[in-house]
């Protein structure tokens, strides 16, 4: 990896001597600052919590009315081998795919997504609103600024008559944060299909400018007890007490985490009982996995579920659910390749510093379901910077940050399209 990652930075700086701005280009990013605040100011507008199905079709056909308008042939995807974990809501909306020919070979592929965290009726705690540098609103950091970005690059390729792509899809779905139950496998499958994937999830916070080379696996466990009820003051040892055992399944894999491969098992979420004065019939706790690694979910899982098997009280019934969220994103040469041009890039055209994180942080992306079967590059992080993802209160995105970002995208696609990227 470090061998690949210095052969490519040496590469860029080649590349980058030689680099001027484009000014058609740079003209029509400028163009569109204001353009691209008013559309996200009619996205934020819409509420999309992945639970929302009506609200994320709505935005769902904003999106698509804007793709079609940049000459895309527009498909609403309705969800395919849905992944079933514990908090998969029974329905999932649409996601919106679409797809640009070009006159080239090369297949590129830009993701990002369209639902926030936040419940329905949270829209009038945080409108639309520019303040300083600062445009707020609900789910403006993550992702819709993603998505905005995905949707003005595209307009100005069209306006630019630049079609050496041989195809450039888009696809932007509704369930990535509770995980991608329903379009994960699509995501991976179109990920195979192309040669590079670009994703549109922030670029940073008030610090600097950041791609993501790796991010974090997610998994979840879940601990279920059941025991039997009984008085607590009158006839205790007839009950099964399902937090005693519960407690105990805690305490014996309270050091699962493991610094040396980046493993991290954290328990977060329990609750038990009903009534101070009953033994508590049935107990559940939660826990937060983190992997470096695919490899990693098989051994943490065999080991919880060996665990598992001493039990403090034998009558208790233990129920062990293991789900797989989200996996890592491991960058293959190719991705560093890719960074590393857009680095040189962002350096020679813009004169701005672009940072490449090949450590992950904790965070998990749908660029990992994209990566998981790909041989091309797959690259997280070209969206804005910004800051207070998942707040009530303080989400933002800095406003000068939209002309460097869209310009970054847009002479990406262009160079990958042209052959100055490497494919793998």
């Amino acid at each position: 990896m470090k061998r690949a990652l210095l052969a490519a930075f040496a590469l860029s700086l080649c590349a980058a001597a030689l680099a001027q701005p484009v000014e058609p280009v740079l003209k029509q990013v400028q163009s569109h600052k204001q353009p691209y605040l008013d559309t996200l100011k009619s996205l934020t507008a819409i509420e999309s919590g992945s639970r929302d199905v009506e609200g994320n079709e709505k935005i769902g056909a904003l999106i698509a009315e804007h793709l079609r308008a940049a000459g895309a042939q527009v498909e609403m995807l309705a969800p395919a081998d849905i992944y079933r974990m514990e908090d998969t809501p029974e329905q999932i909306a649409r996601a919106v795919r679409a797809t640009f020919k070009g006159k080239g070979t090369r297949k590129l592929l830009l993701i990002a997504h369209m639902d926030t965290v936040y419940a329905k009726g949270d829209g009038a705690k945080q409108p639309f609103r520019i303040e300083g540098d600062k445009a707020y609103g609900l789910g403006i950091a993550d992702d819709k600024q993603g998505v905005a970005l995905i949707l003005h690059a595209t307009k100005i390729l069209k306006d630019l008559a630049f079609d050496e792509y041989g195809t450039l899809t888009v696809l932007i779905n509704p369930d990535e944060e509770i995980s991608s139950p329903g379009h994960r496998a699509i995501i991976t499958k179109m990920g195979a299909e192309h040669d590079a994937t670009m994703s549109f999830e922030g670029g940073g916070g008030p610090n600097g400018d950041n791609l993501r080379l790796a991010t974090a696996g997610i998994a979840g466990v879940t601990i279920k007890v059941k025991g039997k009820a009984s008085h607590a003051g009158s006839a205790p040892e007839r009950g099964v007490n399902a937090l005693y055992e519960l407690s105990h399944q805690i305490l014996q894999m309270r050091d699962f985490s493991d610094p040396a491969t980046g493993l991290k098992m954290n328990w977060t979420v329990s609750k038990s009982g009903f009534n101070r004065n009953v033994i508590p019939a049935e107990a559940e706790a939660m826990a937060d996995i983190r992997v470096l690694r695919v490899a990693d979910f098989d051994g943490i899982e065999k080991k919880v579920r060996e665990k598992v098997k001493t039990q403090l009280i034998p009558d208790a019934k233990v129920e062990v659910v293991f789900d797989r969220r989200r996996p890592p994103l491991e960058a293959p040469p190719a991705s560093v390749a890719f960074a590393q041009h857009a680095k040189a890039l962002y350096k020679a055209e813009l004169g701005k510093e672009l940072n490449v994180g090949t450590v992950s942080t904790g965070g998990g992306t749908d660029a990992a379901f994209a990566g998981l079967q790909s041989k091309g590059s797959v690259v997280e992080g070209f969206g804005l910077r910004g800051f207070g993802a998942h707040s009530n209160d303080n989400e933002y995105i800095f406003i000068e940050n939209i002309e460097p970002r869209l310009y970054l995208a847009v002479r990406m696609i262009m160079d990958f399209s042209r052959g100055k990227v490497a494919t793998q």
